[in-house]
């Protein structure tokens, strides 16, 4: 297979860069929740703190929509939970494949967010034949030996990868192979792809990794304080002695006691 870049150029056709569509969900997500509760409009200022963004960043990021708000009214949230979605490709059904019915295969598979945004799982695949036939999250489980028809006879163009590292691969060229053209990894393990074939990986041991470095550096932080703090305690000034405990005086030496 042959191989090339795992992503694609920093922006897209339409001009708007990467980083501003990973940002897409995050206010399609804040939006809907606004939505679900009928507030109409919102500021860019509340938005952009339910997005956990700037307000500078989300107004440039809209920007890039054409969507610039109302000066004193805000955003209409209706129309930018479309805007968003139409911009993201959720206005359309979306067929996905799911490959490796193990845990976490079996968890996407009855994960109910799929429906909601776009996304119908068209056929959950997998290697072990005794899994043939059995159902997950109401669907019958069917053979690899399918995958090439089961991605032409549902025009799957997103494939879900969530088998062991070892066969992660393998699985991944016979996606693209079969028209895939956008893949999901779970699998534990980096895929080569070719020129023009989009991979996003989720690795929940990287990003635990990371959590656990952050926890590291706060302890050694709290620690760093503790110890001085406790530096600075054992520093006790010195008491100067007074004789009788009178001052004399100049103020700091004995007073001298008459014969």
């Amino acid at each position: 297979m042959a191989t090339g870049r795992t992503h694609r150029p920093a922006t897209r056709s339409r001009g708007i860069p990467e980083a501003t569509v990973a940002r897409l969900p995050l206010y399609l997500r804040a939006l809907t929740g606004l939505s679900e509760r009928s507030v109409p409009t919102v500021s860019s200022e509340e938005l952009a703190a339910a997005a956990g963004v700037n307000s500078a960043k989300l107004r440039k990021d809209f920007s890039y929509l054409g969507s610039y708000g109302t000066r004193g009214v805000g955003y209409d949230v209706e129309y930018l939970v479309y805007q968003i979605s139409r911009e993201l490709g959720l206005t359309q059904d979306w067929p996905v494949v799911i490959v490796g019915i193990g845990n976490l295969g079996a968890a996407l598979a009855n994960y109910g967010g799929f429906a909601s945004r776009g996304f119908r799982v068209a056929a959950l695949i997998d290697a072990d034949p005794a899994m043939a036939g059995k159902p997950v999250a109401g669907m019958p489980v069917q053979h690899t030996d399918d995958l090439e028809k089961i991605i032409s006879e549902n025009g799957v163009s997103i494939g879900v990868i969530a088998t062991p590292a070892g066969a992660a691969q393998q699985v991944c060229e016979r996606l693209v192979a079969a028209g895939v053209t956008s893949i999901l990894n779970f699998a534990p393990t980096v895929l080569s792809v070719p020129e023009g074939v989009d991979v996003r990986k989720v690795d929940l041991s990287i990003e635990l990794q990371i959590l656990a470095f952050h926890e590291q550096r706060k302890a050694g932080e709290e620690a760093a304080v503790a110890e001085a703090s406790a530096a600075a305690a054992a520093v006790v000034p010195p008491v100067r002695a007074t004789g009788n405990g009178r001052k004399g005086p100049d103020g700091d030496l004995p007073a001298v006691m008459p014969a």
